[in-house]
């Protein structure tokens, strides 16, 4: 399949991207995290550390395990957001080594880097909502994201049955699908590039240290009933969360769902635009919401400047707004969480309908 074609950049881009560098030129600030990132990432890590070591080793009462398993999914979840994401962006620090043992947290728990790389920073933010390429809108045959997918029984009631996939998600994720990439050599139709010698050793290195870390030594020390009990509670906490939060950025009712031309594989945006009318930001005046999900309710400024750490993101929102007012450029936002989360809802029982 060939790559579609943006139309060329206009103005809105160039200005939004002066504009952008003003403000850190003026400010005299760092596109990258800082120390306030640097400390957030050591607490939920130790934390999560803490909690691992205490159900594995101490094998607390089978109420407290669940619960504290629950912690761990929940941790598991927010170190993605907040650690591994902007290293895998290269936005956590200045230092280059910085950003990819932070990226590297995803291999710790089960994920691979390369394949994160491939299908979320290379596809998912050229290309996104862009039906046939955004691997992020394929959950076939279980869930129709896409008005251009095809639409089965079962989907009349996926706004009631999503939930049970999105918690299946991590398991599908760290078992499955990473592994179907790395044989196939694709994301979708998209062919990734060749990995080197070092790529191969990371994949399948730490396929290995987090079977031994979540499987193998759980099992040994508290039994092999105890371990699934806690995995299961534990990916499927941390699955629903991964999944529901990216969702609300894309797959919800005001959020545009594009088709390139048939012959010509253009697509009428330039590439800014598109990102803007492809992407929904939610409950941004909540720091609550902000700190725990990595500024991924910012998803608008998170688009449009990938390589800028969420901590700018709030100031990132006032110039993006103002713009898209300059421009006549529809922005997306939902003020409460529970109305992104409504409008998702309400999105998958529509394409389950028609």
């Amino acid at each position: 399949m060939h790559a579609p074609k943006f139309a060329a950049s206009r103005s809105f881009h160039q200005e939004l991207k002066r504009r952008t560098a003003d403000y850190f030129a003026e400010a005299g600030k760092s596109t990258t995290g800082g120390k306030t990132l640097f400390f957030k990432a050591l607490l939920l890590t130790g934390a999560f550390v803490g909690v691992y070591l205490h159900l594995v080793f101490w094998t607390p009462p089978a109420l407290l395990g669940i619960i504290e398993a629950v912690v761990l999914g929940l941790l598991g979840a927010a170190i993605g957001f907040n650690v591994m994401h902007d290293g895998a962006h290269g936005s956590f620090s200045k230092r280059k080594w910085m950003n990819q043992f932070a990226s590297f947290t995803l291999n710790v728990l089960g994920g691979n880097s390369f394949m994160w790389h491939n299908k979320h920073n290379l596809i998912h933010h050229m290309y996104t909502n862009v039906e046939g390429v955004d691997d992020d809108l394929d959950a076939q045959p279980w869930l129709r994201l896409s008005p251009e997918q095809p639409r089965r029984l079962l989907h009349r009631f996926q706004h009631l049955y999503f939930w049970f996939f999105y918690a299946l998600l991590f398991i599908a994720w760290i078992f499955f699908m990473d592994y179907q990439k790395y044989f196939k050599g694709k994301i979708g139709d998209i062919a990734i590039k060749k990995m080197t010698a070092s790529d191969e050793g990371v994949f399948w290195g730490f396929k290995a240290l987090h079977l031994v870390l979540f499987v193998v030594l759980p099992i040994y020390t508290v039994g092999i009933v105890s371990w699934l009990v806690g995995f299961l509670v534990f990916a499927a906490v941390a699955g629903f969360t991964l999944s529901i939060v990216f969702q609300l950025a894309h797959t919800v009712e005001q959020t545009s769902f594009v088709v390139p031309h048939e012959t010509t594989r253009k697509i009428e945006d330039e590439w800014a635009i598109h990102q803007i009318r492809t992407t929904a930001n939610f409950a941004t005046d909540s720091k609550l919401i902000s700190w725990l999900v990595g500024g991924l309710n910012f998803q608008v400024e998170h688009h449009l400047f990938p390589n800028i750490s969420h901590v700018h993101y709030p100031a990132l929102n006032k110039i993006i707004r103002q713009m898209c007012t300059e421009f006549n450029v529809e922005y997306n936002e939902y003020p409460k969480m529970r109305y992104a989360v409504a409008s998702h809802v309400a999105h998958l029982r529509e394409l389950g309908r028609r």
